[in-house]
């Protein structure tokens, strides 16, 4: 497996995690605190979610279905997207998971 695969997943579970992040914030600040311009923000964020979920649904697909990796624990990493923080400790234990076998996988560079 390539190390750009690991990468954009990882860059699109941080990006949906804020997002995510930002969006409860703004339904929070919406609907609990009533404040003025929230749901402008609301809808902007979750738009913005919205799309960018599909494109980290599609990257973490592909690294799972490279990674060998069974049907549970795919669900559970497409669904990290869905839970305010639980991307960025299930991106954090992916990458530790998979760093070992992208770094085995890199060709060995001869010393001169």
């Amino acid at each position: 497996m390539k190390k750009s695969v690991l990468t954009r997943y990882r860059v699109m579970a941080y990006v949906t995690g804020v997002l995510l992040v930002l969006l409860t914030l703004g339904v929070i600040a919406k609907y609990g605190l009533q404040i003025d311009g929230a749901a402008k923000f609301t809808t902007a964020i979750g738009i913005a979610h919205g799309w960018l979920y599909v494109i980290y649904l599609v990257f973490a697909f592909d690294l799972g279905s490279k990674a060998k990796w069974p049907v549970t624990k795919q669900l559970w990493v497409l669904l990290a997207g869905t839970i305010p923080t639980a991307a960025f400790f299930v991106e954090r234990k992916v990458s530790r998971e998979l760093e070992a076998t992208v770094a085995d996988a890199a060709p060995a560079v001869a010393e001169a």
